[in-house]
């Protein structure tokens, strides 16, 4: 049994950062992506980023490119999402999900419970 711990949600004002945390407890793999979605009311679930191991391969959409960075704690299964020039649209629900690489296809083998990120204009 794997369990995803996040952390770092929170409400900023537009323009400001934030830093989410994942953190994979018990089993885990040498080699498995770590990512995160964003669900927000009448949007659906979106892909945000991920990073593999032992790779540290990174990929991110679009609408977050130079402003998101994701990075990773090589030694534990920690996944980091460094959130910077935030926009109310980026107003959602953040989830930590691992497994396989489709995990960035939103097919995961383990979910966190989500995080609250709430930018005000």
């Amino acid at each position: 049994q794997v369990q995803l711990a996040e952390s770092g949600g929170g409400l900023v004002q537009a323009g400001g950062s934030l830093r989410l945390s994942c953190a994979a407890s018990g089993r885990t793999f040498s080699s498995w992506t770590m990512g995160w979605f964003r669900q927000s009311p009448g949007k659906g679930r979106e892909f945000v980023a991920s990073v593999t191991w032992p790779g540290g391969q990174t990929d991110y959409t679009d609408s977050v490119k130079g402003r998101f960075t994701i990075s990773r704690d090589s030694f534990k299964k920690t996944a980091y999402l460094q959130m910077s020039s935030l926009k109310p649209d980026d107003t959602a629900a953040y989830y930590c999900a691992a497994g396989s690489s489709a995990v960035r296809l939103g097919i995961a083998d383990y979910w966190g419970q989500g995080t609250q990120v709430t930018v005000s204009s």
